[in-house]
């Protein structure tokens, strides 16, 4: 049985030399079962990060070979595409003319989300509130958003047939 983790950070902004990361979502799928591990502030290392994923066969992003491996390789020293067989969905979805970021590809393929307002740019946002207001509503909200996005990951990671 194949065991997967589907993978989306959150950061500060675009540039992983300049900006932070600050969470990592993990959603695992080991049959039927899926479990969302969430890294923030003082778990964002290696090897919490390598803990999380152990025992994994291969890891699903969207744009994660541009954005979310690079920026994490960077921030954190540890290179998951040399540690894991990695598939970006992103390309999958192009070969199925399916166009523009993850929440357009949802939209596209009828895959509902809780939090229709919330894009990359509020979780920015509500990342800051978190840390300069100890605004914990907000803090909960960015990660109802990240895990919103993992576990969509693995929907759209079916709905696509890949293996």
């Amino acid at each position: 049985m194949k065991y997967r983790a589907y993978l989306d950070i959150e950061t500060t902004g675009f540039s992983r030399y300049y900006c932070d990361l600050t969470v990592i979502g993990i959603a695992l799928e080991k049959g039927r079962k899926c479990q969302v591990v969430q890294l923030i502030e003082d778990d964002l290392y290696e090897e919490l990060l390598l803990k999380s994923l152990e025992g994994v066969d291969e890891i699903y992003t969207y744009n994660g070979s541009r954005f979310d491996l690079p920026f994490i390789e960077t921030k954190l020293g540890v290179d998951l595409k040399q540690c894991f067989v990695h598939t970006d969905l992103m390309y999958d979805c192009w070969r199925q003319n399916l166009k523009g970021g993850l929440k357009v590809v949802e939209r596209l393929l009828g895959i509902k989300r809780r939090l229709t307002g919330v894009d990359g740019y509020i979780a920015v946002q509500l990342w800051y509130d978190y840390v300069n207001n100890n605004n914990k509503q907000a803090l909960r909200t960015l990660l109802a958003y990240n895990e919103e996005d993992v576990v969509n990951l693995r929907v759209l990671r079916r709905k696509l047939s890949v293996n």
